[in-house]
């Protein structure tokens, strides 16, 4: 019987290079999506990955028949996957005033959004019928509450959320389970320019472990670390005049084109 397929986009840093390696440290099969390519060669030549257990897939998640594409090839040419990973994301702060920061945001939603639907979507038909398989969603704690200078990646984390939420309740009849995992702050190129504190900071490698437990354990709804789920907790309960005095003059994410 062959190993188990895992399907991975945003796979070439961060979060998606750290689940690569720790599902292929279980004895998975790895099918690996990014734009920069080239990226994951280097890695996986650097770490040793056998050839045989994996293969890359050239994609923009943020174009949807580009990462359909390569959905389909992965079907084609390694089969269907048991767990598929919706990682790929985008972070870059916003100003409404500012026109170009329009199109920031529609280009979050995007890579964030409309990406992750199409994602999972060569994958939903095989997996209803076969009955069984997981899809991941990697949401944030950041789509909770909003924060100020940061409306569109909060916005495309909250709308993850609440579509991951509504895809569980579609599939789980067909025994197709649904997992929304909302990290921290992980160390990792999306969060190295931010100027405010992080706290509960985690390495990607220590993420990964745990986001392997969630999906393995099924969990439909998951915040890593455990600390950031109390936090969340607190976030949902203040009061708006409490949450906006405890965030003024709070330094904003770094908008396009902005100097570090």
């Amino acid at each position: 019987m062959a190993a188990p397929l895992v399907f991975i986009t945003g796979a070439s840093s961060g979060i998606g290079q750290a689940m690569a390696w720790r599902f292929y440290q279980a004895g998975w099969r790895l099918a690996l999506v990014a734009r920069r390519t080239g990226e994951i060669d280097r890695w996986a030549a650097e770490r040793g990955l056998d050839p045989a257990r994996m293969a890359v897939y050239s994609a923009d998640v943020a174009q949807p028949d580009s990462i359909v594409a390569a959905g389909m090839a992965c079907l084609q040419e390694q089969g269907l996957p048991d767990v598929v990973i919706a990682n790929a994301g985008i972070s870059i702060g916003m100003d409404s005033a500012v026109r170009a920061d329009l199109d920031v945001m529609a280009r979050t939603f995007a890579t964030n959004n409309t990406g992750m639907a199409a994602t999972f979507h060569p994958f939903i038909p095989g997996m209803v019928a076969r009955g069984t398989g997981k899809l991941v969603g990697i949401a944030s704690v950041a789509g909770i509450r909003g924060l100020p200078g940061h409306g569109a990646y909060c916005a495309s984390k909250a709308a993850a959320i609440a579509y991951c939420e509504s895809l569980r309740g579609e599939l789980a009849p067909a025994g197709v389970q649904v997992v929304t995992l909302c990290p921290g702050y992980i160390d990792t190129p999306l969060t190295r320019s931010n100027k405010y504190s992080m706290p509960f900071l985690m390495q990607p490698d220590a993420f990964a472990d745990k986001a392997f437990a969630a999906i393995a354990r099924g969990s439909s709804y998951a915040v890593i670390p455990w600390q950031m789920g109390w936090v969340a907790r607190l976030l949902r309960l203040l009061p708006n005049p409490v949450f906006d005095k405890a965030l003024s003059g709070r330094p904003r994410k770094q908008r396009s084109g902005q100097n570090l």
